[in-house]
């Protein structure tokens, strides 16, 4: 061992190169170049151990923009009607952001606006019309064909009734 030792340190001092190291050769690479090397090495092994890629590219599977289809619509909180771009997958809302290419809110939404993404995929939002008869105090469910035709009825009526009249709310499903 100690003969190795001798054979770098006469190859060190006569500045040759050959199969050992030289300090010549090392006062050339500076701090910040060594500082770079070693971080680039070791984050590079510490997320080779770490990550999986067969696992990230199964997870990213879903992540694919191909699926999914875009549209533009607007805010319904208030009466600005902020532009928003909503993304749909196999029919399901995906997600909802603003749009910035719309000349009100080029891209910015306030807290309802951003709320629209929760609320129209929350558990309680209604998927069926509902109808309150005049002077009764719960809702029933009714079908889409009952809830057009009542909307026609009274569209027909127009401002021809008075007195007591049954609400009618009406939500679009998912």
């Amino acid at each position: 061992m100690d003969e190795t030792y001798k054979q770098i340190d006469e190859h060190a001092s006569r500045g040759e190169s050959g199969n050992y190291l030289s300090t010549k050769n090392l006062s050339t690479i500076g701090r910040r170049d060594w500082f770079k090397a070693s971080v680039g090495g070791s984050v590079g092994l510490a997320l080779g151990g770490l990550i999986d890629v067969r696992t990230v590219r199964a997870a990213t599977k879903e992540l694919k923009l191909s699926n999914l289809s875009e549209f533009t619509t607007s805010c319904n909180f208030c009466s600005c009607g902020c532009g928003m771009i909503a993304a749909v997958r196999e029919g399901k809302l995906i997600t909802m952001e603003g749009d910035y290419d719309h000349i009100v809110n080029r891209g910015s939404l306030c807290v309802k606006g951003i709320s629209m993404f929760a609320t129209h995929t929350s558990p309680n939002r209604l998927t069926t019309p509902r109808y309150r008869a005049p002077g009764s105090d719960h809702w029933e469910d009714i079908s889409w064909d009952d809830a057009i035709a009542r909307l026609l009825v009274r569209m027909q009526r127009g401002d021809e009734s008075t007195g007591a009249r049954g609400d009618l709310l009406v939500r679009l499903p998912r």
